[in-house]
């Protein structure tokens, strides 16, 4: 076993280099189309713990959480295009937001219908996926530091989101063959999306290579952004009982809320240098620590879990597939909005690509509107959740 908290540390950064590494070789893009790295970057770590290669506890791992969150948070939001967003069209807003009142609504009924037959903490792992469920891995994380999901739970949550989640983009990589056909059924308009693919183009052209001054910049407003937040989150109370509202919280809320504001300003020049990808990598080497502490075992337990899941997801997809044919959006939006919710930015730009290779972008800007609302619709359908467990007498 691995147990130096600076060996673990560079055990799970070689882990994370080499499966990035491994993404890029063109013999091993089939496999990386099925499952994206991301997804590696949580199950390695896991089998490694399960393995005995590494400790499910370490200072290590708390250390990357607490202050790597909010560092990727600060960079990904600073970097949001609010104007490109808000130009993608309501139709396309609308069902994002629709897709997002889907988990948020539909995580609680799964709970009131499984909550007797599953864990009494459960409402915690399930707040923490419908993070995940609205916005990607960035927001499960902060929902699931907010409220304080036991690690323990963090394994059967992983499963059931790769396995439903994944089983759905399938799906919906699937249907983009019959997207003429549904556009028909419901009389779709896509003037929207065309009009956006010639603005996104003159963005893309306005990138620079990278100085070690944008390094240091991005490096250091990351961590100052990180620390102010960290540091006034604790002078913060805690809400609710349960807690919904901890220290943890309004650490996420305010440098979620910083970041957007300096999205206004200069400071989102950085991303001409690839400010968002250093988020990313702070991101996905916290995900390695989450994966660590993770035990996959549970699931086999709990099969329930996944039952609940694909209930909490059809939930989803019915009112996604109301609001189109209310709204007459073409199933571009309804594919690129939905993953952009349940996928969030990894996912979401692969299957815009596959309804419109020419639209890869749009599923990253509707992927970073998931990360707008994700962390506050998290926090309301956990305050939900949390209810119900409550009502019901689930919470152990």
């Amino acid at each position: 076993m691995i147990a130096d908290p600076t060996a673990v540390f560079v055990y799970l950064a070689v882990l994370l280099g080499a499966i990035f590494w491994l993404s890029g070789l063109p013999r091993l893009q089939p496999l990386f189309k099925v499952a994206p790295a991301i997804i590696y970057a949580y199950f390695l770590p896991a089998l490694s713990t399960s393995l005995g290669i590494t400790p499910d506890s370490s200072v290590a791992y708390d250390w990357l959480v607490r202050y790597l969150l909010p560092v990727s948070l600060m960079l990904l939001m600073v970097t949001v295009d609010v104007r490109a967003v808000m130009r993608l069209g309501g139709k396309a807003l609308v069902m994002m937001l629709a897709g997002s009142l889907g988990i948020i609504v539909g995580g609680p009924v799964a709970l009131a219908l499984f909550g007797a037959f599953l864990p009494g903490d459960t409402w915690m792992g399930m707040a923490a996926l419908s993070g995940s469920w609205i916005g990607g891995a960035p927001n499960m994380v902060a929902i699931k530091e907010s409220v304080g999901t036991p690690d323990s739970l963090m394994g059967p949550i992983i499963v059931v989101d790769t396995l439903v989640a994944y089983s759905w983009m399938g799906v919906l990589l699937f249907l983009g063959s019959f997207q003429k056909r549904f556009d028909a059924w419901v009389g779709a308009d896509t003037n929207d999306v065309e009009a956006l693919d010639a603005s996104l183009a003159a963005d893309e052209s306005r990138r620079r290579p990278v100085e070690v001054r944008d390094l240091a910049t991005i490096v250091g407003l990351g961590f100052v952004g990180a620390a102010l937040a960290i540091w006034a989150g604790r002078q913060l109370p805690q809400l609710g009982d349960p807690t919904i509202i901890s220290h943890t919280t309004w650490t996420v809320v305010l440098v979620t809320t910083l970041g957007l504001a300096l999205s206004f300003t200069p400071v989102r020049r950085l991303e001409r240098v690839g400010a968002s990808r250093f988020g990313y990598l702070a991101l996905y080497l916290m995900l390695t620590a989450i994966g660590a502490q993770a035990n996959l075992r549970k699931v086999l337990e709990v099969p329930l879990y996944l039952v609940a899941g694909a209930v909490w997801l059809a939930i989803h997809i019915l009112v996604l597939f109301v609001a189109a044919r209310l709204l007459r959006a073409p199933l571009f939006f309804v594919a690129t909005g939905s993953m952009a919710n349940v996928g969030g930015v990894v996912s979401a730009p692969v299957v815009a690509s596959v309804y419109r290779q020419a639209l890869a972008p749009v599923g990253v800007l509707m992927g970073v509107s998931g990360y707008l609302i994700g962390i506050y619709g998290g926090l309301l359908c956990a305050w939900l959740l949390s209810k119900v467990a409550a009502g019901f007498g689930f919470i152990s």
